[in-house]
């Protein structure tokens, strides 16, 4: 794969054709985007409002009732970001990533403009949906920095990545706890902290370099057209390169899509693959539906009186303790390919456990630490998964299994909402939801006990 700089090196690498040498490269081909990428994913993700947003929303500042957040509001995310993830996906390659990361910060803006100053259900319907195309978009976050950097930092680079996500969510998480444990800081200003630290956000996505080359539809190669040197030279003139690419969008479409299809193909070929495939798509639709309603459980499990919510605190730990077990799993010295799966049928039998004992206990402090120790769990497993995936694959094919594991898991997810939550007929309590949320998780931990046995048998 050839290395591909952002653009103010454009004019460098026009004038030496030949592949720079590692001393040349190594600052501003890794290091510079690098960190645009990690402060926008940090500040991003630290919004110290969304530990209470259930809070917010059913308080005197909405006025929204449990039902209305249950069944009208909270669905919403589900089927719109089903939606949308296919277009969002194959929009994010066409246009670059950089363009879609923009987007992805002004939506989150303007949602959560909505949740501050909108009333009514209908409006906050409405910034749910934004707020749906923004997390759409994430494919748009972690498949950027593969079109900007050379393969040999894809590692390191993923690694930040994912840790300046974790510790954006888990600070944001801390910080609105200790603002209205000790500040009494009233969850409105939590959303208004929200809205400054996305807004940073949105100036770090438009300093991030442009990428010169697509990861899926288009290949590895770069433009070097005279249109591009315009582009280039400016590094700025977003209007041209935007005409550029809507003139261009129709040439080979079919072509791209049977490429696309073959792609999809081969990187589903490998049972091995497909399996750790199928728990990343099960195993995010699982943990979607767990954190998106687990605030309204907490609420049917806390005392009337005098109670201090600790949903913030809860928040950061499991997800500092989920970032620990993601980092801890990378160092654990096992024949993934003999153990792999049943190592999966474990801890999923584990998180279906610790989830029954959630819905069964009457203990907020019991059901706050079993939600940590899912999190933990599923933090582990994912990574697993996800490396697992990534040694099966070429990198090329990286943003592909992202994105079709991300859409059938919220094609599952959708399901699983339409089922539970949106059922006329069945008006499942909160409690009842979160039974055949850990059924799910045990009916998981048996398929993968028999795949992992008959691994085992095989190799054996």
């Amino acid at each position: 794969m050839g290395l591909s700089p952002p653009p103010y090196q454009c004019r460098l690498n026009r004038l030496n054709k030949t592949e720079l040498s590692p001393a040349v490269v190594r600052h501003p081909c890794w290091v510079g985007p690098t960190v645009l990428l990690c402060i926008y994913g940090f500040c991003s993700m630290m919004r110290p409002s969304e530990p209470f947003l259930t809070d917010y929303l059913t308080g005197p500042y909405k006025n929204l009732t449990t039902k209305q957040v249950t069944r009208q509001v909270f669905p919403i995310w589900a089927y719109s970001n089903l939606f949308l993830l296919i277009p969002v996906f194959l929009v994010t390659d066409i246009l670059r990533y950089k363009p879609v990361i923009v987007l992805q910060a002004l939506n989150y803006i303007l949602a959560f403009l909505l949740f501050i100053f909108s009333s009514g259900i209908v409006l906050t319907q409405c910034a749910l949906f934004i707020y749906s195309i923004g997390t759409a978009a994430d494919v748009a976050y972690y498949s950027y920095i593969y079109s900007v950097v050379h393969p040999q930092y894809y590692q390191r680079v993923t690694s930040y990545a994912r840790g300046a996500v974790l510790l954006g969510y888990a600070a944001g998480a801390m910080l609105g706890q200790l603002l209205v444990s000790l500040g009494g800081v009233s969850i409105y200003w939590l959303n208004v902290i929200t809205l400054g630290s996305l807004c940073v956000a949105l100036l770090a996505a438009l300093l991030l370099p442009m990428p010169q080359r697509r990861m899926v539809l288009g290949g590895t190669q770069t433009d070097n057209g005279p249109l591009e040197e315009v582009v280039s030279s400016s590094c700025g003139s977003w209007v041209v390169w935007w005409l550029r690419r809507v003139s261009r969008a129709g040439r080979g479409k079919m072509r791209a899509l049977k490429r696309l299809a073959v792609d999809c193909k081969e990187c589903y070929s490998s049972v091995a693959v497909l399996f750790f495939c199928v728990w990343s798509a099960m195993g995010k639709c699982g943990y979607h539906q767990i954190t998106g309603y687990v605030q309204l459980l907490w609420a049917s499990k806390q005392p009337q009186y005098n109670f201090t919510e600790y949903n913030g605190g809860v928040e950061a730990v499991a997800t500092l303790s989920g970032a620990a077990a993601s980092i801890a799993v990378g160092h654990v010295a096992l024949d993934w390919s003999v153990w792999g799966e049943l190592f999966l049928c474990v801890f999923t039998a584990l998180a279906a456990g610790v989830l029954y004992l959630m819905d069964l206990t009457n203990s907020i402090w019991i059901c706050y630490g079993c939600y940590g120790l899912f999190k933990t769990i599923y933090m582990e497993l994912i990574t697993m998964c996800t490396f697992q995936i990534a040694q099966g694959l070429s990198r090329e094919c990286y943003a592909l299994v992202f994105g079709v594991n991300s859409f059938v898991g919220m094609a599952l997810q959708s399901l699983l909402t339409a089922i539970v939550v949106n059922t006329k007929s069945l008006q499942l309590t909160i409690t009842s939801q979160f039974l055949v949320y850990a059924s799910y998780f045990a009916a998981m931990g048996v398929l993968f006990f028999i795949r992992g046995v008959y691994t085992l048998l095989q190799k054996r």
